[in-house]
């Protein structure tokens, strides 16, 4: 029998799942599992270094679980784990009775070497556990693949496969678990050169307008933004302009060699426009030709040649649209790691979360728990792949039933946990749309005011950062085309808002 400090490939068992009378083989290494034990209760110190990944469901043997779970627990409680102190605890233990009854604690410990290994022994049960997980999952969709008797749903087989794959492969990332002070002021002072280099206003990835980075200082990893809008005020316009400057800065900073970019590919999850409609916006804002003209065909030969132009020119951009009506947010999080895994994409937009969709039964009987479920889900997500998630919102109509329309933190429609959850909210709001509304007859006093204002307030738009956490709130001036759907930063000293 080989040592078990001993990791030869031949030590390596090789257990067996029967499926139909397939043999699907389950390695293990019971020899690693006494070593490391033994290890454990020679030098208590080292379950320090081991309990960062390992846990007792990774051994293959019961017992050795078992037994991992009370040295764990003696040590937490400040106490000595040798032989003597776990036999009391497995006296009565049947499987530990087969082996031997407590000699076997002993004969864990007869040799000193397995110190050596004791790392290495359980990198390599943990390796093991892995493979196991993998056999299982492979198991488990060969037979929901080949049972037709039920619903025959394969798209859904396949979300399950990329989500079980996921929590296999995300089961040992310790990276993230703790980091020490210097780590984390390398990364602060990164953030801050960063910022310098930019200007002394962007830290994280750009929107492409100024105004708002300046303000919030582009968009952060593990942030979740919720932008948010009565219709019509341009929220998913914004969005898109965002989206689409962040995945162009990309294509730009690519293409000249320049890192770190402060673009990153973007994915769009579009909830209630078709991804070509979304097309349409970008590439009429790029165009410069009306959005509604180009969607009913009315354009001439040139406009036809510069709309062919723009598209050549955004062919590869690192825009990945997604507009699969009714996603949960379940299945949102397994399309999002799929292509973070594939297309390396810094920044997430959902277009709009008031359609997604919780896991609950009774989500439709508890619509603010159904969204609250979201939000959580929304931000758990940009901490997991460590990139901003920006999710539009829709706001009440109570706002409608006040003189001055801006939109507050207590207008956010079903809000739950939204402005807990989010750590920034940002508003959209454009009076010219409410003064359009508002006008009165013709010929009259009030009607020249009315024009007046018209002129003042035309193309105007305020982005109002209603909560940041890391940052002041406040006003940011932008400048709304409505023609092309497309929001700028005004001339300098152009405007100013106006809350009269």
């Amino acid at each position: 029998m080989p040592s078990p400090v001993e990791l030869r490939p031949h030590s390596i068992t090789l257990h067996h799942v029967l499926d139909e009378g397939r043999v699907t083989p389950l390695p293990f290494n019971i020899d690693a599992e006494k070593a490391l034990l033994g290890a454990l209760l020679i030098e208590n110190r080292l379950l320090e270094e081991i309990l960062l990944h390992l846990r007792d469901e990774h051994f293959y043997e019961p017992l050795h679980g078992r037994i991992f779970v009370q040295l764990k627990r003696l040590a937490d409680l400040n106490m000595v784990a040798n032989p003597v102190t776990l036999r009391p605890l497995f006296e009565s233990d049947p499987a530990l009775a087969e082996l031997g009854g407590p000699t076997y604690l002993l004969k864990l410990t007869e040799d000193p070497s397995v110190l050596i290994a004791a790392r290495d022994c359980a990198q390599q049960i943990y390796d093991l556990a892995l493979l196991r997980a993998l056999v299982m999952v492979g198991t488990e969709l060969v037979q929901s693949a080949t049972d037709t008797s039920g619903e025959v749903a394969p798209m859904k087989q396949i979300e399950f496969a990329e989500e079980a794959l996921y929590k296999v492969a995300e089961s040992g990332e310790v990276s993230g678990a703790t980091i020490d002070f210097a780590g984390a002021a390398k990364k602060a002072v990164d953030m801050a050169a960063k910022a310098m280099k930019s200007g002394g206003h962007l830290s994280g990835l750009t929107t492409g307008l100024t105004g708002i980075n300046n303000k919030i200082g582009g968009l952060h990893n593990s942030d979740l933004v919720i932008l948010a809008g009565r219709p019509a005020m341009g929220k998913t316009a914004l969005a898109t302009n965002i989206a689409f400057n962040t995945a162009f800065r990309a294509k730009l900073d690519e293409r000249d060699g320049i890192s770190p970019s402060s673009g990153a590919p973007v994915a769009f999850f579009s909830l209630e426009m078709s991804a070509d409609q979304l097309a349409n916006r970008i590439l009429a804002e790029q165009a410069r030709i009306s959005s509604e003209a180009l969607r009913m065909g009315k354009i001439n030969q040139s406009e036809f040649n510069e709309l062919a132009r723009a598209s050549q020119e955004l062919y590869d951009l690192p825009l990945y649209i997604d507009d699969t009506p009714a996603l949960s947010i379940a299945a949102l999080r397994t399309r999002a790691r799929r292509l973070k895994r594939q297309k390396k994409i810094g920044l997430i937009v959902v277009d709009y979360l008031q359609l997604l969709q919780g896991t609950a039964r009774n989500a439709s009987e508890n619509r603010v728990a159904e969204i609250s479920e979201v939000t959580r889900g929304l931000k758990t997500l940009a901490k997991e792949l460590d990139i901003p998630v920006i999710a539009l919102s829709q706001l009440s109509r109570q706002v409608e039933n006040r003189e001055d329309k801006r939109p507050q933190l207590s207008d956010l429609r079903e809000s739950g946990t939204i402005e807990q959850d989010a750590d920034i909210v940002m508003f959209v709001f454009r009076e010219e749309y409410y003064h359009e509304g508002k006008k009165p007859e013709d010929g009259s006093e009030k009607f020249q005011q009315w024009i007046e204002k018209a002129e003042r307030v035309r193309g105007r738009a305020e982005v109002i950062i209603a909560k940041q956490r890391h940052g002041a709130t406040g006003t940011v001036p932008l400048m709304f085309t409505r023609e092309f759907t497309r929001f700028s930063d005004p001339a300098e000293g152009d405007w100013v808002p106006d809350y009269d």
